[in-house]
């Protein structure tokens, strides 16, 4: 028996088509292989696989958090493979599968540093969260929306720097955020798409008109909604107004209690729908550990009661926020079911970055990036390629 083999049974199956009661999912190498509900399960069947009770708990794809920056005190801009792997093993321990490691607006040098190594990971097998790719929020941002970002590096778009990216770490950059407001940023824009990056907006004063000009060069995506862009006016709707009138574009949000209110999470579940929102944590190094200080793209951080700013001027810098944290916190302050909430931190990710033949939904043939709750929705266990994850340590 393949130690990635076994038959988890008794389960809620959260499907891209609905919810198997008293279900059963098989895996083998390291894929979904069948999936059945309890008129079909033959306990006499495959005797020599590992059998797991769920006790009617839920089971669900991994979170895919595609606006990630640290955790356990490490950050993707300063540290190598071993504490990628760290990041990756602390999200992963909160049920994060997949993510993309997520830059800061910084020097070209310490970019490319970031890159090399995300690249470098990337290369040999990885044992807890896939890093599926790099998000580059930055340096193309304007100072003015700089947010927690540092805005002694922001810079107008560079093309040069984009193609020398592409081209020493190909297939590496699976979004970039960018102002699109800035000189330069809609010729950016076509050179993302012509690479199959995901552009998007963030840290931005871009009008309304400016956000749909750049919607029609290929802009997808949107950081951290309501936050560090233009807001909402009734006369000039802004950044804010575009990302949530324009079905073209795929709105992330952080789902902390902080970054936004209750009333702002139901908003844009009303308007936007349950297809057009991801669940991120824009977790930074602090996430997992107490609170004190920090630094985050050379800038000193206050971490207190759980919520990160910068010291100098009291903006949130990132959060420390979990995946499984986010998944409940939207399910509690708007009402969406499981499957609806599972569908904002799995499936929509998984297709923004082009990964939706890979991982993101429980289909036969895609990778077991499995996790398990309780009925109460306490994480259980985790799968990684058909793998269990030590829960601990």
């Amino acid at each position: 028996m393949n130690k990635q083999d076994r038959i988890i049974m008794n389960a809620k199956i959260v499907m891209p088509d609905g919810i198997v009661e008293g279900g059963w999912l098989r895996v083998e190498e390291g894929r979904v292989a069948e999936i059945g509900d309890k008129t079909t399960l033959d306990l006499n069947r495959q005797k020599d696989l590992e059998w797991l009770d769920a006790e009617n708990g839920w089971l669900l794809p991994g979170f895919i958090d595609v606006h990630v920056h640290g955790g356990a005190g490490y950050d993707f801009m300063d540290v190598d493979t071993q504490g990628i792997g760290e990041i990756s093993r602390f999200h992963a321990q909160h049920g994060t599968t997949g993510l993309l490691a997520t830059s800061l607006t910084a020097p070209k040098a310490d970019i490319s540093s970031m890159l090399r190594g995300v690249s470098e990971y990337m290369s040999e097998p990885m044992p807890y969260a896939q890093v599926w790719g790099a998000h580059l929020e930055g340096p193309f941002i304007n100072e003015e929306w700089k947010g927690g970002q540092n805005g002694q590096y922001a810079i107008v778009p560079q093309l040069a720097w984009l193609e020398e990216w592409v081209s020493d770490f190909p297939g590496i950059i699976r979004i970039q955020t960018l102002a699109p407001e800035l000189d330069g940023a809609l010729v950016y824009i076509d050179r993302l798409v012509a690479h199959g990056i995901v552009p998007s907006c963030g840290h931005t004063d871009a009008t309304f008109d400016q956000i749909k000009e750049a919607a029609d060069r290929g802009l997808r995506h949107a950081v951290h909604a309501f936050n560090a862009m233009r807001p909402f006016h009734h006369r000039e709707p802004g950044t804010v107004g575009a990302v949530l009138t324009d079905d073209r574009i795929m709105a992330e949000v952080i789902a902390d209690g902080h970054h936004v209110h209750p009333a702002g999470l139901r908003l844009l579940q009303k308007v936007k729908g349950t297809d057009r929102i991801i669940l991120v944590t824009d977790a930074i190094l602090a996430a997992g550990h107490e609170d004190g200080e920090y630094v985050l793209g050379g800038l000193p951080v206050v971490m207190s009661c759980g919520i990160a700013r910068l010291k100098s001027s009291g903006n949130l810098a990132g959060s420390t926020l979990t995946m499984i944290d986010a998944f409940r916190n939207m399910i509690r302050e708007t009402g969406l079911s499981i499957e609806e909430a599972s569908k904002m931190a799995s499936v929509n990710p998984a297709k923004q970055i082009g990964l939706a033949d890979v991982t993101g939904s429980l289909k036969q043939g895609l990778r077991a990036d499995l996790i398990q709750l309780s009925p109460a929705l306490e994480l259980r266990r985790v799968w990684i390629g058909g793998i269990p994850l030590s829960m601990h340590g």
